[in-house]
Parts: structure tokens; sequence; C-alpha cells
């Protein structure tokens, strides 16, 4: 076996290795509530996430197309498995920092940040802004050209990119967890507001158990198919760079000539069994954090939350937006929080959080960066 076989395969156990990190860093995104309330006991909330993060990762590719497709420009750079392993590489340091703190980061920024730092230090000499695909017109892949429409021929005016498709999304879901959180809260107390306190809890209790599965199929769906995305990324760079052309007959389902393909199903399924183990191992320090310390929850509340960042999820992740659940699922407890009363919210323990997100995308570019920067300099 070659050389660059054996980095290739390195390269993908390295992938999934953030993809099992992904599932016990963001396993709080899914469940901190429902712990937090007891309506289910930590390992029934384990068992239910790893289950609906299964069945979410199959439900739709978009995320994983903007991730493979609409970051890095592969006319202007390579994407080799240096490039990934690297970016990767960035992601995990930083992914496994916060999780030792308890701080809910983004594992999808982590991912954003590393492959936006390693694909710039793939470019020999002065830095190359060309290698990022930040904003144009969503580009048919086969002809270089702008998609039309079938109808009038025209292009569709559809925008892909990093502005498009990761700042906008970044900034703007936070937002809507905020105030949609706020709003379905709101809506729910005048619901509610002559129904005894057992009778709030007894339905609601039952009625977070649906909120919890929805918002773990929401966390499979946003989640896996980035890694996904990285996986096709990584084997369709080895196929263009001939690393795959002496595979054995029975290896060729690793090659990816058409980056426009549908994700291979065993990559879906590998992607979404990594992920439901790594959320069923659990991360209990960052658990903690959104469950316990941020706001002091009911399951009524811890079902506004679920459903407000679960919808959420699903609508961007249906639009090809990574957006991150992380963002989301943090943002609508705290809507949620200040519905109930503005200092019901640890404002102190928000702000940690808030610069944890903001430090996340240049930390891993510099991370990634510096690693293959120090790849290029030892090999």
């Amino acid at each position: 076996m070659s050389a660059a076989l054996i980095l290739l395969f390195v390269v993908l156990l390295v992938v999934l290795a953030f993809e099992y990190i992904n599932g016990f860093h963001d396993t709080a995104n899914a469940i901190a509530t429902v712990v937090s309330t007891k309506v289910l006991t930590p390992r029934a909330a384990l068992l239910l996430a790893a289950s609906t993060n299964l069945v979410g990762a199959f439900f739709g590719q978009a995320v994983a197309k903007t991730v493979h497709s609409g970051i890095i420009d592969d006319k202007v750079v390579a994407v080799t498995s240096i490039t990934i392993l690297c970016a990767m590489l960035g992601a995990i340091i930083w992914n496994l920092i916060t999780w030792w703190f308890g701080m809910p980061s983004s594992s999808s920024h982590a991912l954003f940040g590393g492959l936006i730092g390693a694909a710039m230090a793939s470019v020999h000499g002065k830095w190359n802004w060309h290698v990022l695909i930040w904003s144009r017109l969503k580009m048919d892949s086969k002809t270089g050209l702008p998609v039309v429409d079938k109808i009038t021929g025209q292009p569709t005016g559809e925008m892909e990119g990093i502005f498009h498709k990761i700042v906008i999304p970044m900034i703007t879901s936070p937002l809507l967890g905020l105030v949609v959180g706020f709003l379905v809260m709101g809506l729910l107390f005048a619901l509610i507001r002559n129904w005894r306190p057992h009778t709030v809890n007894k339905w609601f209790g039952k009625l977070q158990i649906l909120s919890a599965g929805y918002m773990g199929f929401g966390h499979g769906l946003a989640d896996a198919q980035k890694t996904m995305g990285i996986i096709m990324l990584t084997l369709y760079g080895a196929t263009k760079a001939g690393e795959l052309d002496t595979l054995p007959g029975w290896l060729h389902f690793l090659r990816v000539p058409d980056k426009t393909a549908s994700i291979p199903l065993w990559i879906m399924i590998t992607c979404a069994l990594v992920m439901a183990a790594g959320t069923y191992a659990g991360g209990w320090r960052i658990i903690k954090t959104l469950g316990h310390k941020m706001v002091k929850m009911k399951p009524v509340h811890g079902f506004a939350a679920e459903t407000t960042a679960a919808t959420i999820l699903a609508v961007t992740g249906t639009l090809g937006m990574p957006v991150s659940t992380t963002h989301t699922i943090t943002t609508s407890i705290m809507g949620v929080g200040a519905a109930r009363r503005w200092n019901a919210i640890e404002w102190s323990l928000v702000e940690r959080i808030v610069w944890a997100w903001i430090m996340t995308m240049p930390i891993t570019a510099v991370l990634a960066y510096g690693i293959a920067k120090l790849v290029e300099l030892v090999f």
C-alpha cells in the first residue's frame, strides 16, 4: 500500500474522530434541558438523543454539499489529504479545550475555521484569499457557469459561499433562537396562565420527551452532514490527485470523481453511527453548563427551547446552511429564560459563552494554519 493511501486512511480516521467528539461535545444541545428538568434520566436522555441523531443524519444532503463544494475553491488550490488532516486537528484541539472548560462552543464553526486556515496554508508564499469561495452566484460545477432556471434560462440568483452560507447564518441563527424562543415562551405563558403547576409539569413533561427527540433529530440532520461533506471533499481531492488509481477492485467505492454526486450510503451510515456513538458517550461538562448553570428550567421551558432550536435547524438544514446547533439551542434557552424574567439568566456565564463563540473560527483557523506550516516544514 502506498504512503498516499496510508495517509488517506489516517485522515478518514481523524475525520471520524472529529465526528465522535462532535457527538459527545454537542450532546448537551439535545439533552441538557430534558435532563435539567428531570423529565428523563441522563442515560435515558442520551439513548433518546443518540437514536434521533442516527435518524436525523439520513435526512437531506444540502449541508454536506455546502461543506464539500461551497467553502474552498478547488480551481485555485488542490484539496489534499494533508489539508483536511490539518483542518480536522485544529477543530479537534479547540473542541477538546472548550469541552474541558464546559463551554458550549460550536463544532461547526471549529470545522469551518480549520478548513479556512488549512486552505490558506496550502498556498505557498503570500496569503491568497481567492482559495476561498466568499460570495458568488451558485455555480454549476460541470459547466462552471451560474445555475440557471430551467424555464426562463436566467440565473436563479441563488448565492453561495462563506458569506452567505456561514457568516450570515452565524449571525442570524442565534438572533432567531433568542427572539423565537422568547415569543414561543410568551405564547405558552398566555395559554397556560390558568393551569395549575402540577398540570403544567405533567403535560409538558410528556411533551418535552417529544421536543428532546425533535432536537436530537435536528442535531443529527445539521451536524452529521458536515462530516459527510468533509469525507466527500477528502475522497474527491484524493481521486482528482490520482491517489486512488491503484486501489484494489473491492475498494473502488472510495473513488469520488464527481463532487456533485450524491453522498454514498456507506458515508451516511458511517457518519450517523459514529455521531450516535459519540452522543451516547455524553458530554457532562457542557450539559451542566447549559442545563443547570445558565437558566433554571421546568418542562415547559425545556419544551419551548428545544422546539424553537430544532425547528430552526430543520429549516436551515433544508436550505443548505450549516448552522451551529450549539448557538441555536443556547440562544433559544436564553430567549425562554428572558421571557420568564430578565434576571433569570446568568449573564456573566452568557458573556463567557459568547466570547468562546467569537474566538472559535479565528483560533481554529490559526491552529490549522500553524499545524499545516509545521507539517510543511518537517516533511
